[in-house]
């Protein structure tokens, strides 16, 4: 490892080669509760220097571990094994803004926040916006295929991805895509990386589609007194042919755990809310749409709907759900953030499910997400000092996966597979699907040195 990292810095610097215990603490960790630290941390400026350190690792058969912002919930960027925690959060310019074709070129430590502010600022939009949207970046949210609550409108991060820049396990750089609408030549290998958590190759750049910004904007907040009730609505709005671009439900624990530590006023006495909203380029659309929202709610059993009169009123309806991670703290030391998807017809099911699984284990479970797509997070609450607690946690999260595959749905909506959910990957996708992705894996990192351990069991 020595000789490795005396190379590094002859190369690159000794600023972008970090080795001090104190550096290595803070490349060592992501946004769950597990920690490794890594041998060494790099931070490059550009593909060419990535591919320099991928190449400097192959030749020592040293792992390298891709990260950005490290805000993942699935131990994707933790490097377990050691060797370089591959830091990519200084390669965050924009690189080409193509307004002709719609199409913005990055790299991918940008933070998704500020690509959105930038490209808005031109009557743009990028609509990809996972909670984390002002701490993640690009690279991070291509990697595991991020989602967010506008999600059920205009889909993931993969639908938006027309290319990409990767530097291969051998330190090969790949371009992959264009700004054509229709590029069917080939293998689709955009696709193929998109998702792969690092694993496949290093995503170093991105060619990113946009569409114009809609004009209007009109938001609702729904209370509900029963939580199926507000389960039940969310296909009732769907049924009713309205596509919202966000639907969005907090369950009566999550408003709790916001009113503690927010003080915004939430009604304690329910036990759901739904955050729903519209947009468009016609208000009038976008309006009458809202208000059929409305009455839907309370036609379902909605006790009292309140529409957004001004942007600040939006900006406060959606602080609530914006602040449901972070207050969860005030409940227990520990969480375990989980994001299932199920079918919309699932939702009233799969909430009623993990509710039980919640009483049986005598732990708390937050249940919030896009139930507008069927993407629930259940959220476990527990101290992960008391290994009896830990014990039970672990039991609760392969139940709450077996709810979700009994349903037809899936373990993951957009937080990937990381280490958390690998062992459950076969009973999810089955043994012929885990033999065609080790065998991708064997031709693209033979030597397994990109994040080694993570995603496939």
């Amino acid at each position: 490892m020595e000789e490795l990292i005396v190379k590094l810095k002859e190369i690159l610097g000794p600023d972008k080669v970090l080795t001090s215990l104190e550096d290595r603490i803070a490349y060592s960790y992501d946004g769950t509760f597990a920690q490794n630290l890594p041998d060494v941390a790099v931070l490059p400026e550009s593909t060419d220097e990535v591919a320099v350190v991928v190449q400097i690792a192959a030749e020592h058969r040293v792992p390298v571990v891709p990260r950005g912002m490290a805000s993942g919930l699935a131990g994707a960027s933790i490097p377990f094994s050691g060797g370089i925690a591959l830091s990519l959060t200084r390669m965050n310019r924009i690189l080409e803004l193509d307004e002709g074709n719609r199409t913005v070129r990055v790299e991918a430590g940008i933070v998704t926040a500020d690509l959105q502010a930038y490209v808005e600022e031109r009557g743009l939009f990028y609509p990809p916006d996972p909670s984390s949207n002002r701490q993640s970046t690009i690279g991070g949210n291509i990697a595991c295929n991020a989602g967010g609550p506008r999600c059920l409108k205009y889909g993931v991060t993969g639908d938006y991805v027309l290319g990409l820049t990767v530097v291969l396990a051998d330190g090969r750089v790949l371009e992959t895509g264009g700004k054509a609408i229709k590029n069917v030549v080939g293998y689709d290998l955009t696709s193929l990386f998109v998702g792969s958590e690092g694993t496949l190759g290093v995503i170093t750049e991105a060619l990113l589609k946009l569409i114009a910004k809609p004009q209007f904007v009109r938001t609702a907040r729904a209370e509900f007194p029963s939580l199926d009730d507000a389960s039940r609505t969310v296909n009732a709005i769907l049924s009713a042919g309205i596509v919202p671009a966000t639907l969005e439900l907090m369950d009566e624990t999550a408003i709790e755990c916001i009113e503690e530590a927010m003080h915004l006023g939430l009604p304690l006495d329910v036990e759901a809310m739904l955050i729903i909203e519209t947009d468009g380029s016609d208000e009038e659309a976008v309006v009458r749409e809202i208000e059929a929202v409305a009455r839907i709610c309370r036609e379902n059993g909605a006790r009292a709907v309140e529409v957004a009169q001004s942007e600040e009123e939006r900006a406060e309806l959606w602080r609530a759900r914006r602040s449901v991670s972070p207050s969860l703290a005030r409940r227990a030391p520990n969480k375990l953030g989980e994001d299932i998807t199920v079918p919309l017809s699932a939702i009233p099911e799969a909430v009623r499910r993990i509710k039980e699984i919640s009483a049986r284990y005598g732990l708390p479970i937050v249940i919030f997400g896009h139930a507008g797509d069927g993407n629930l997070h259940p959220n476990i609450l527990f101290d992960k000092r008391d290994p009896e607690q830990w014990a039970r946690v672990e039991s609760m999260v392969g139940e709450i996966f077996d709810v979700a595959l009994e349903l037809e749905g899936t373990l993951s909506g957009e937080h990937g597979v990381g280490t958390l959910k690998r062992p459950y990957m076969e009973e999810a996708l089955g043994p012929v699907s885990l033999d065609v992705q080790r065998r991708i894996k064997q031709a693209l990192d033979p030597l397994n040195i990109l994040n080694p351990g993570k995603v496939l069991p």
